[in-house]
C-alpha cells in the first residue's frame, strides 16, 4: 500500500465529495491530512480530511507541502494526470460502515 505523503493522489470515500479524486497537500497529524482537488478540476475543496475517509492511489505528483491550487494544477498537467483527476470513481461501501 502506498504511504500517506504530500503529493499522493487519493479518492474521497466518505462525505459529499465521495468518489472524487484529490491530492494530499499537507499531513496535519496521525489522523488528518489537508487535501484539495483543486475545486475547478475534480470538485474537491481544500479541506481537512480524516485519513479513514480517503483511499490512497499509487500515483504521486511532485509538490511542496502547502502548495497552492495553481501549483497543484500545473504539477498535474506536467504529469499528464489532469483528465485522470476529472474522472469520478464509484465508491462501494463495505457492510457495517453506514
Amino acid at each position: 500500500m502506498p504511504a500517506i505523503e504530500v503529493g499522493r493522489l487519493c479518492v474521497k470515500i466518505r462525505g459529499r465529495e465521495a468518489g472524487r479524486k484529490c491530492v494530499i497537500v499537507e499531513i496535519i497529524d496521525d489522523n488528518f491530512v489537508l487535501i484539495t482537488g483543486p475545486k475547478d478540476v475534480s470538485g474537491v475543496k481544500r479541506r481537512r480530511a480524516n485519513i479513514n475517509h480517503i483511499e490512497i492511489l499509487p500515483e504521486k505528483i511532485d509538490i511542496q507541502p502547502g502548495a497552492s491550487d495553481e501549483e497543484i494544477k500545473q504539477a498535474l498537467e506536467k504529469a499528464g494526470l489532469l483528465e485522470f483527476m476529472k474522472e469520478k470513481v464509484k465508491v462501494e461501501l463495505k457492510p457495517g460502515l453506514i
